[in-house]
Order: C-alpha cells, then sequence, then structure tokens
C-alpha cells in the first residue's frame, strides 16, 4: 500500500512516517519546509520527501493520504485530494486504526515535560529489555530517532492536546485508547485552537473517559487543573508523583537535580546520578518510574536506566563550547518552561557564572500576549536578556524595559549576534530559547562568531 504524508516534515507526521515505513508501507511526503533534523531522520528510513505541495505527488499510485494539522483547505494538494476522492485521513487516527490498536500504549500528556518524559520511559523499557515501540515529538538521543515499530505489547507515545486536522478538531491523544497514561501538569496554552482553560480541560476529560478500569492513570499530586479534570470523572485508578508530595517522591542530594532519592509510598529505593538539570525533570523522572511500574518494571531497574539516558535533542542541549563561553539551544518557549529550564541551569553553575538567554516567542500563544505578564518573572535567573523581534508587536519592549537585568531586542539573528558576542566573556552560558528553527540557526552562527572574536 502507497501512503504519501502532507505536512510530513512536523514532529509528529515525520514519526508516522516512520512507522508506516517500518510497517511495510511505501512512504512518500511532501512539505514546505525540508529541513534537519526531521528530514535527516526520514531520508535515512528511505522515505522520498518533497519540497511543497504540488498534486502532481499524489499521481495515481497513491492509496492513501495522511494529513497533518498544519495543512488547510485552499492547500493544492489538498484540494487536489478531495476533487479526486482519494482516501484521507489524520495521522492520529491512522496510527490507532493501523498501528497502536492491539497494543498497550503508554502515554504521556501535559503541557510542559511531554518529549521529555516519553523518552524517559521508552529508555526505560529498552533497559530492561522490552524494546517497546514509540512515537515522541523530539528525537532522543539513546535511539537516534523520533519513532520505532518496537515490539508487542508495549508502545509509548508522547499524548499531545493539540488537534489532529482540519477536518477532525479533537485532541490527538483521543485517538489512543492508552492503558497507563500519564498527566505531568496543565496550564493554558495553544492560544490558536483553545479559547480558554476550561477547553483543555474537556479534551483532557476526554482522554481520561478513554482509560480503561484495569489501566493506571499517573498524575502529578499538586496540580490543581489535573485535579478538577479528574473530579469530571475517572473510572481508573489512579497513583500520584511530586518532588513533595504524593505516592512518588523525590529527596534532592544535589540543588541542581543531577541527583536525588526516589521515594515510594515514604520507602526510599534508590538513587539517581544523572546528566539532566531541574526540578522539573526530578519529577518528569518520577512520572516515568511510576508509570514503567505499572508495565512491571522495578524502580531499582528503572533507577538505573535513568543514569545512562541522554535526554532529547533541544533540551538544554549544548550546541558548543568555544573560548569558555557554552552555548545551548532548548525549546522552551511557555513562561514556566522557561523558569524552570533556567533555574535549574542556574543550581548547576552557580550565582558566579553569567547565564545569558536568549530568545524568540515565536509560538502563537505568547505572540497572542497570553502569557506576557510571566515573562519577567521567568527570566530571573537570567543575568542578561537578549529577544529576536516577532512580526506581531505584542508589547515585548515593554515588558523587557521592566526587567532589573541589560535587556535587548533586534530584528534578525545576525543583529543580535553582532551586538551580544561582543560582550560575551570566558565562563559565560548562554542559552538559546525558541519552540522555532531559530535556536539552531542562532546557536550556529553564534559559535561561529565566537570562534572568529
Amino acid at each position: 500500500m502507497r501512503l504519501h504524508i502532507l505536512g510530513v516534515c512536523g514532529t509528529f507526521m515525520s514519526g508516522i512516517a516512520i512507522l508506516a515505513k517500518q510497517s511495510g508501507y511505501s512512504v512518500t511526503g511532501s512539505d514546505l519546509n525540508v529541513y534537519p533534523p526531521m528530514s535527516t531522520q526520514l531520508e535515512e528510513q528511505g522515505i522520498q520527501l518533497m519540497e511543497g505541495y504540488d498534486p502532481a505527488y499524489i499521481n495515481s499510485h497513491v492509496d492513501m493520504v495522511i494529513v497533518g494539522n498544519v495543512i488547510k483547505r485552499g492547500n493544492p494538494a489538498m484540494e487536489h485530494v478531495l476533487a479526486n476522492r482519494i482516501p484521507y485521513m489524520s495521522g492520529p487516527q491512522w496510527l490507532a486504526e493501523n498501528v497502536i490498536h492491539k497494543r498497550w500504549v503508554l502515554g504521556v500528556a501535559g503541557t510542559h515535560g511531554k518529549t521529555t518524559t516519553t523518552s524517559l520511559l521508552t529508555w526505560i523499557l529498552e533497559s530492561a529489555g522490552l524494546q517497546s515501540g514509540f512515537l515522541i515529538g523530539g528525537i532522543p538521543e539513546n535511539f537516534g530517532m523520533s519513532a520505532r515499530l518496537g515490539k508487542d505489547p508495549y508502545f509509548v507515545i508522547e499524548a499531545d492536546e493539540y488537534d489532529c486536522a482540519f477536518f477532525d478538531k479533537r485532541s490527538k491523544f483521543v485517538h489512543y485508547r492508552p492503558k497507563t497514561m500519564i498527566l505531568n501538569n496543565l496550564e493554558y496554552d495553544h492560544a490558536d485552537i483553545f479559547p480558554d482553560l476550561s477547553a483543555i480541560k474537556q479534551q483532557f476529560h476526554y482522554l481520561v473517559r478513554t482509560i480503561p478500569g484495569n489501566g493506571l492513570i499517573v498524575h502529578h499530586a499538586q496540580d490543581e487543573n489535573l485535579k478538577s479534570v479528574l473530579r469530571m470523572g475517572c473510572w481508573t485508578p489512579v497513583t500520584t508523583f511530586s518532588e513533595t508530595q504524593g505516592e512518588w517522591q523525590a529527596k534532592l542530594i544535589e540543588e541542581d537535580g543531577s541527583e536525588f532519592t526516589v521515594l515510594h509510598q515514604g520507602h526510599p529505593v534508590g538513587d539517581v546520578h544523572w546528566n539532566l538539570l531541574g526540578r522539573h525533570n526530578v519529577e518528569n523522572a518520577l512520572a516515568a518510574i511510576a508509570a514503567a511500574f505499572h508495565a512491571n518494571v522495578s524502580p531499582q531497574q528503572a533507577i538505573l536506566a535513568l543514569q545512562t539516558f541522554k535526554n532529547v535533542k533541544r533540551r538544554l542541549e549544548i550546541k558548543g563550547k568555544i573560548k569558555d563561553i557554552i552555548v545551548y539551544d532548548d525549546f522552551a518557549h511557555h513562561p514556566t518552561a522557561i523558569a524552570t529550564t533556567l533555574a535549574g541551569l542556574r543550581a548547576k553553575i552557580g550565582n558566579q557564572a553569567r547565564l545569558i538567554a536568549v530568545l524568540e516567542f515565536g509560538s502563537y500563544t505568547m505572540r497572542s500576549g497570553v502569557h506576557k505578564d510571566r515573562i519577567q518573572e521567568s527570566l530571573t535567573s537570567a543575568d542578561m536578556i537578549v529577544c529576536k523581534r516577532t512580526e506581531s508587536d505584542w508589547g515585548l519592549q515593554s515588558i523587557l524595559a521592566t526587567c532589573k537585568q541589560p535587556t535587548a531586542l533586534y530584528d534578525d539573528v545576525d543583529s543580535l549576534i553582532t551586538h551580544l558576542v561582543p560582550q560575551l566573556l570566558p565562563g559565560d552560558h548562554v542559552v538559546i530559547m525558541s519552540n522555532s528553527g531559530f535556536g539552531g540557526t542562532c546557536g550556529k552562527k553564534m559559535l561561529e562568531a565566537i570562534a572568529r572574536s
């Protein structure tokens, strides 16, 4: 069977392409922007990529078109599909019907930490010899790819609340039918499709409705929004986690979160020594350990696995160190994620080293100004704040004016680097934060500029 995927270079849809290829389908795909790292992993899997949305890509040999949520009415390829009555469906529907319908699905949902927690859980199962399938919204360095068919029965999936396609506005995770479900946290996000927090809670409630009575919900013990979702109805046993409350807790050995003791029902079960930083990652680890325990992996096995976990690309990823200046790339773009990421690194490097935050607020939610009142507080761990201007004026310059630290705002990456690099000193830590391709471009150019300086 021949599949063509529209929007193939998105993190989710590239994973769909890989799973389809590994399942024996002939797979091609097209996208407006074909770029690494997703394009690289697709080409390595033998998947032919095409630039743009030329209807000619979808010829008579194509049996099914899988439509990404980036595709809208008016897209020439989509209009060709509709006019010629070519079968089509969303990625989540195809996945549910063709890959995971008979698997023990372990899902990870929440506003923050989905990709890291999904990667942690997958690596724990891998280290226990279970070789689970997975679909992750990033590329975990332990695996080098974002998806794998794996072996029965387990399949781990990053369960995103974003919608499926222009013709299916339900959250993706409603299709997945998980048996084990991590609910990490819940805040308002995705202002382009959700009018308010209540709308997101409703989708989470629909997810909870699909989890069987012999399954397990692993949820953050202190998240009031998640608690309110579960009060809407819950038919599944639950277990809880957080650093200081719940059945699964942690006691920090190092303040930066690089070492901690795991406690289950108040009893220590082992110490984690790993490369990740921050209290948020400690709690991500607790969630993954609890979910793996439901899949019959002991806490001791899980703790051992965490010591060899290599994290995910673009999660405080060190892009390079030149002249004793370290440049990081991070996906954080929401105030909560920005704050926890910077706080974790600050705890690691101490108060003497300078921490420079370089940001592009590229998401629709941030550009709409929904969380603008929280930006100043989220950046308190930084010594200097440098931002790239976005197309719309949502008040960023006024926000930066209220910050106590030195700040700067530039129109483009080249101007930003030209002015910032001469100010950098040996021992500085520069964290580039964005959910777009800005981080990779800026990081590469910055390292080159530092080397020339």
